[in-house]
């Protein structure tokens, strides 16, 4: 990257979250251009600056501009930044590939485990381009894209293998209202992201049915004790699930009207099919989609994941909401760890 210029980035594509980190880079002084699939989107960033697909009332920056392009968006790119379903990354990203450059840094803002593989999203990005682990990072935490939006304070964690690599994604994304810390454990950071979602359906079932705030805040708490059991299983280390990675993305996700695994939950606990709650919900909920895939990284490490598994049922129509809740209550009582 050449030190005469700001930092490039591509952010594919401009959703919720991808938008949201569009800005918080152009904010941050990086040379910023959104990927987006639909034309009218590109064309309403680049003479309105906003986003009426996702944020019609709010302003981005004027120096924020779109493309449906590719290849144009990748073009000297120091950073591609992908914030797409996890499960139609493998397709998207091996079209992607051929124009990405040789010394890009990708970005994954992905929470969630693809199926059929049970890999993670950088896991992912590294098969299909050939591009070494070093030279991608995962940014996550407790982000929701309204706030962000608002220019609300938020913080995240920015994961990578190379040090070096987290920090020049650090300071590509470090504004005054957001702060990004670096760390090198990859799976905890991804494993806390995508798990959290799962967790977040739990919550929300719970809030739908009427069950109150002890048993939503039960849920939260041993949420994350099974998340740090499947993460520390798969060689992370403990300290970053109390991170904002872990914990601070979980009581968002799981707290708050504005996610997306939250409200599909509540709409299943209010009962809703899942087909209903996924009307309802509309945009991509990465929970439901991974919940089957995170149980299968559970059992290939033989580590216990109640709540994941009473959650699986569900959405699969293996339970009623009356034996998921009895499923949970019923379990053997034991220390607490």
């Amino acid at each position: 990257m050449s030190q005469h210029r700001p930092a490039r980035a591509a952010v594919f594509s401009a959703g919720s979250w991808g938008t949201a980190l569009a800005k918080i880079m152009t904010d941050a002084g990086t040379d910023v251009i959104a990927y987006a699939r639909r034309g009218e989107i590109a064309d309403a960033i680049n003479s309105e600056h906003r986003n009426p697909g996702y944020f019609p009332d709010v302003d981005l920056p004027q120096t924020l501009t779109a493309t449906t392009d590719p290849a144009t968006a990748l073009d000297g790119a120091d950073f591609l930044v992908l914030s797409i379903p996890a499960q139609s990354l493998r397709e998207s990203l091996a079209s992607w590939a051929p124009h990405i450059g040789r010394d890009t840094v990708i970005v994954s803002l992905m929470k969630g485990i693809e199926r059929d593989t049970d890999l993670r999203a950088s896991e992912v990005i590294t098969e299909v381009t050939g591009i070494p682990a070093e030279r991608v990072a995962v940014l996550s935490g407790p982000n929701l894209a309204r706030e962000i939006m608002a220019g609300r304070p938020a913080a995240a964690t920015v994961a990578c293998p190379d040090e070096a690599t987290a920090i020049r994604v650090q300071r590509a994304c470090h504004t005054s209202y957001f702060r990004p810390y670096t760390s090198t454990d990859v799976t905890g950071c991804e494993l806390g992201g995508a798990v959290k979602n799962v967790i977040a359906l739990a919550v929300g079932i719970a809030s739908g049915m009427g069950l109150g705030h002890n048993a939503q805040a039960m849920l939260i708490t041993r949420g994350l004790a099974e998340t740090t059991r499947l993460a520390v299983a798969m060689g992370a280390h403990p300290a970053p699930l109390a991170g904002l990675a872990g914990l601070g993305d979980l009581i968002a996700t799981c707290s708050s009207p504005l996610s997306r695994n939250r409200t599909f939950g509540t709409h299943l606990g209010k009962g809703l099919s899942v087909e209903e709650a996924t009307a309802a919900t509309r945009q991509t909920t990465e929970g439901v989609k991974s919940a089957e895939a995170i149980l299968g990284l559970a059992q290939a490490h033989g580590v216990d994941m109640p709540i994941t598994d009473v959650v699986t049922a569900l959405l699969k129509g293996k339970v009623t909401l009356e034996q998921a809740t009895a499923a949970l209550m019923q379990r053997p009582p034991k220390p607490e760890r």
